[in-house]
């Protein structure tokens, strides 16, 4: 009888609630201490997860929560390579 595979669960910044990884939109503090998106899932580093919707977007912003997880400030420019990842995964719209 073969098990089921085990799901990880990541704990979004911004609302604080367990999903699963694969929903969910990585940042990465990379080695040189700059935060990236990260849409594979894969990158080396820090990272810290975002649920795709704008609301969390916000609430993490708002908080710095994504400075204090990754902890680093995060440009402008992520920011809003952040938001037009989030816009394009989130569902529904």
């Amino acid at each position: 009888m073969r098990l089921a595979k085990k799901i990880p669960m990541r704990m979004c910044v911004g609302c604080r609630t367990m999903k699963e990884k694969r929903s969910l939109v990585r940042v990465v503090r990379t080695a040189e201490g700059e935060a990236k998106v990260d849409p594979t899932g894969k990158m080396n580093g820090r990272g810290a997860y975002v649920c795709p919707n704008a609301e969390c977007l916000r609430k993490a912003v708002k908080s710095r929560a994504l400075d204090r997880a990754l902890e680093v400030t995060v440009s402008p420019e992520v920011m809003e390579r952040l938001a037009s990842e989030v816009e394009r995964r989130e569902p529904g719209e």
